[in-house]
């Protein structure tokens, strides 16, 4: 393995924290759904880089299952973003319906 475990670990805590702050600071929910999407990409990485140390192909099977959730995830999230726009005019996740 080229890069250390470490490096990898400490990339994909930094990704997971970032995508924290996106989803927290961010007042806007296609913005939040991003956040997700981003900690769900760090989780994936943290996988891969402990398959890759220990040499079993569990980690990146996983990864197969996290992007399928992410992908279903996503569609349902936008089809519900889209859903509130239409009947409220806006994607403000303080807003009311």
């Amino acid at each position: 393995m080229i890069v250390p475990y470490s490096h990898i670990l400490v990339f994909s805590a930094i990704l997971f924290v970032m995508g924290i702050f996106c989803l927290l600071a961010r007042r806007n929910l296609i913005m939040m759904v991003l956040g997700l999407e981003i900690m769900l990409n760090a989780a994936s990485i943290a996988f891969v880089g402990a398959s890759l140390r220990w040499l079993q192909l569990d980690g990146q099977a996983m990864v197969i299952f996290i992007m399928a959730v992410a992908a279903a995830e996503v569609s349902i999230g936008l089809a519900l973003i889209v859903y509130a726009y239409r009947r409220t005019g806006s994607v403000d996740p303080d807003m009311e319906f």
